[in-house]
């Protein structure tokens, strides 16, 4: 089988593209014949970190060719979705089933690399910000896998008023109308020196030097969540002032500690998706000798929604 791996640290340019042996599945674990593989910002990122490489992994939807020992509900041939540890960028990765959720009839494999994990993150998120109905939302990175999804989640959760931020991208990206099309009331960029009226809360994909602003962008008591990988800090002082809260989400915590909660979300995921009241959006399909490809469209933050390679 082929998959895709790097050897040391950089940009998109150290991916490649190998022949390796078709795994095996261990205990409670599904051999899965990808259809689809999700490609997403933490990935990209740990691709340039100084460290030894990792497995290439994320969301992947396929279907079952195998199971290993004391699986129980899935066999070959059931169609599944997941989020993989191993090596995810290959023709067949290993699936835990306890990751595993089936693929409806009706989603396409790309539907599903799209809507389940990235959905989870944004409902996890906007579930963390206790949303209440008539308060107005905002929602950074709103153009990408996740944001796009968090921003519809928020109006449906009864936001009356909606806003996307996004970055520039040097114009005439589509962001302003994709994210309108989506629901978005109000469209910001990050370099604008004020991001209009104040919102109840903010849902945070950026971190770094965009939480300074996105705090100031919440009314009293509003409420910050972030859930970036790009880590940031928050002044003290400016939740003081506005008796504001900063909360931190990590929806790998949810999936440990709280399945029962995970698999609701994932169950309502689908429930909208077969109601089209959410709708995951694909921006391209790459092979997986284009990976390289697919990576500098998430680094250059030039995405509409998801990115995805298809074996």
């Amino acid at each position: 089988m082929r998959r895709v791996r790097y050897e040391h640290s950089g940009g998109p340019e150290v991916l490649f593209t190998e022949d390796a042996p078709v795994p095996v599945p261990g205990p409670g674990e599904l051999l899965v014949h990808v259809a689809a593989a999700g490609v997403t910002l933490p990935v990209v990122r740990k691709v340039r970190e100084p460290r030894e490489p990792i497995a290439l992994g994320g969301e992947i939807a396929g279907e079952v060719v195998s199971t290993g020992e004391g699986v129980s509900g899935y066999a070959p041939g059931d169609r599944v979705t997941g989020l993989c540890f191993g090596h995810g960028y290959a023709d067949y990765a290993v699936l835990h089933a306890a990751m595993a959720s089936p693929v409806p009839d009706g989603a396409s494999a790309a539907d599903a690399v799209a809507l389940v994990r990235s959905g989870l993150v944004a409902y996890g998120a906007l579930d963390a910000a206790r949303p209440a109905a008539g308060e107005a939302a905002l929602v950074t990175a709103a153009a990408s896998g996740v944001g796009h999804l968090a921003l519809q989640l928020a109006r449906l959760r009864g936001a009356a008023r909606v806003v996307g931020a996004a970055s520039d991208n040097g114009g005439g990206s589509g962001k302003a109308d994709f994210l309108r099309s989506l629901g978005a009331d109000e469209v910001i960029t990050y370099d604008e020196e004020t991001w209009g009226e104040p919102v109840d809360y903010v849902l945070d994909a950026v971190g770094g030097d965009l939480l300074t602003p996105a705090v100031r962008a919440l009314a009293p008591h509003g409420r910050l969540v972030a859930y970036s990988s790009g880590g940031g800090t928050v002044q003290a002082y400016d939740l003081l002032v506005g008796a504001k809260s900063a909360i931190g989400f990590q929806m790998a915590l949810i999936a440990r500690g709280r399945p029962a909660v995970y698999e609701a979300w994932r169950r309502e995921l689908w429930r909208l998706f077969a109601a089209k009241e959410l709708r995951p959006a694909v921006h391209a399909r790459f092979a997986l000798e284009d990976a390289a490809k697919a990576h500098e469209v998430i680094e250059a933050r030039s995405n509409l929604g998801k990115v995805v390679l298809i074996p």
